[in-house]
């Protein structure tokens, strides 16, 4: 069954896109474990890479399981309901945040859009997304 389309105009995504800082921390693992055991560490994102499969969740579950991590984030989604073929959206946020030195780790779900960025520059990455792109 196919859901609803998202939106695919890059104008009315940058105008009408409500950034929302989700709360916690996140971090970004890689492990060699199946994937019956890493559910249990309730990831809100994992992806099978060839080197091992790479983990997205809470900084609190990573530490339980004291897998190790390099950086922690906080994650702000675009609650716009993007189209996974919209074009340029992603670029246009991360081409004015570059401009600013901040990087961003982007992942697409089938809804929304989500933004993981450095901690300490989490509430200047949410004063820069308001301001018109």
């Amino acid at each position: 069954m196919l859901g609803m389309l998202g939106e695919t105009n890059l104008s009315v995504l940058l105008n009408s896109m409500q950034p929302v800082l989700q709360d916690g921390e996140y971090v970004f693992c890689t492990v060699n474990q199946n994937l019956e055991e890493l559910i249990k560490l309730n990831p809100i994102c994992f992806f099978q890479e060839d080197e091992g499969m790479t983990l997205i969740l809470l900084r609190q579950s990573a530490d339980r399981a004291a897998l190790s991590y390099n950086s922690v984030f906080q994650m702000i989604t675009l609650s716009v309901h993007s189209s996974l073929e919209a074009m340029g959206f992603i670029a246009a946020i991360a081409t004015k945040l570059s401009k600013h030195n901040i990087s961003i780790n982007p992942v697409s779900a089938y809804y929304h859009d989500h933004l993981f960025v450095p901690v300490s520059q989490a509430d200047k990455v949410m004063e820069l997304l308001k301001e018109s792109i």
